[in-house]
């Protein structure tokens, strides 16, 4: 607050409340899967109806449920391919879940994106949400970049070269200011 005069005038309008984290890693990563470009409404839809078919959604239910089943929840035949991806790689231990926390950031990422259906965006928001990572700058989010436009540029269009030089002020917290901008945008955090 004390470097970025936006901040400071951002962060005391939203009192209490902060960012949560998630804990399942698996689970995450296959929710951010499952709510890939669709409306919030379809996405906890199909959610929903995810954790009535397989109330213990691990890796394991998930492979042994197979891609019927999860199509029949109201995935498209690619999500279904992903999480059946996600799965595989929990499953056989392709990534390092109980290594995550130890590792740094880009590396995280690097793991994350041999994953079929996780892109770098994907990465950095579980690197947000489930690690809970102080300095993660997602330059890819379009909620990111309209919130520095509007908070910082008066509407008008921001660059990823505007937004690293802007984002300087804000490490090594630059989570807790993309989580203020996002507040900014849409005041209701989303579960």
């Amino acid at each position: 607050m004390k470097r970025d005069r936006i901040m400071n005038r951002l962060i005391p309008q939203f009192g209490d409340l902060h960012l949560v984290g998630h804990d399942d890693p698996f689970i995450t990563l296959a929710r951010s899967i499952v709510n890939q470009q669709v409306t919030q409404k379809a996405a906890n839809l199909a959610w929903g109806k995810l954790l009535e078919a397989l109330p213990k959604f691990t890796p394991a239910a998930v492979q042994k449920a197979g891609a019927p089943q999860l199509a029949a929840c109201g995935l498209s035949k690619r999500k279904t391919e992903y999480i059946l991806d996600l799965a595989d790689h929990f499953k056989t231990k392709k990534v390092h879940a109980n290594e995550w926390g130890q590792m740094d950031d880009e590396a995280v990422i690097a793991e994350l994106v041999q994953i079929r259906g996780i892109t770098r965006w994907t990465a950095e928001m579980f690197l947000i949400f489930n690690l809970l990572r102080p300095n993660v700058l997602p330059l890819d989010d379009p909620r990111l970049i309209d919130g520095i436009s509007q908070n910082y540029f008066s509407g008008e269009p921001v660059s990823r070269s505007d937004a690293r030089e802007v984002s300087a002020n804000w490490e090594p917290f630059r989570t807790v200011a993309t989580w203020y901008l996002w507040r900014s945008l849409d005041p209701v955090p989303v579960k």
